[in-house]
């Protein structure tokens, strides 16, 4: 089988513990920013929901100011914000280099995103749902809880299957300025030495990743949607 391989990818098969450690940096990327941006977009799509004129919590200037800042950090280019972000990311991180320093643009640049899925998620709850609650007196967090979360569970779980693989190509594209990761090992091997075979096999690894998240997605979706 070894022998099978090197024939196929030979440059891959040369640097296997480096192509090991850029599939880790991958998952330590996706899985740091990804938990991150899971809570803050939730917070925020939430916020942004309930503070939306007519709503429960309905607050004019947070929806409006909310509202205006998604949507400005949403138009800038990721590649862009990688580099626009670079002293604030050294300021928290302490390097804008590595994974480390990929973090801090991946949230800044999933978080946006994640939090216009979560209120198209929470805006699927019939209003119905929402008014039989408070005519029982429940409280606003209660409602919360209860009716917007607890309903939009099947579309918070499309929402966060869309937003890792979205993330998943973002942490490629972080590796354009050595951030580390599959990016990183496909652009400095694949493209700059011309090893087409590590470019082909990143791809193939980057697809089973992204089929495995969306099998999952699919699933915990599938198990919470009303019949």
């Amino acid at each position: 089988m070894a022998e099978l391989l090197h024939s196929i990818i030979p440059n891959v098969m040369d640097k296997l513990p480096m192509f090991y450690e850029s599939i880790w940096e991958t998952i330590v990327m996706v899985g740091w920013s990804g938990i991150i941006s899971f809570v803050l977009g939730l917070v925020l799509g939430v916020i942004i929901t309930v503070t939306k004129p007519g709503n429960i919590m309905e607050n004019k200037a947070v929806y409006h100011v909310l509202d205006k800042v998604v949507n400005f950090f949403r138009s800038i280019p990721f590649i862009i914000l990688l580099a626009g972000l670079v002293p604030l990311t050294r300021l928290i991180m302490g390097t804008a280099i590595g994974v480390e320093g990929a973090i801090v643009p991946l949230v800044f640049g999933c978080v946006p995103f994640f939090s216009r899925q979560i209120e198209s998620a929470l805006a699927d709850v019939p209003p119905g749902l929402v008014e039989a609650a408070l005519s029982m007196g429940s409280g606003r967090l209660e409602i919360i809880l209860r009716v917007y979360l607890k309903e939009s569970i099947a579309g918070i779980a499309r929402a966060t299957t869309i937003t890792i693989i979205s993330l998943i190509g973002l942490t490629a594209m972080a590796g354009a300025i050595g951030a580390g990761g599959l990016g990183d090992f496909a652009i400095r091997f694949g493209h700059q030495r011309n090893q087409p075979d590590v470019t082909y096999t990143t791809v193939i690894v980057l697809v089973l990743m992204v089929s495995v998240i969306q099998i999952l997605g699919n699933y915990v979706a599938k198990k919470n949607t009303h019949e």
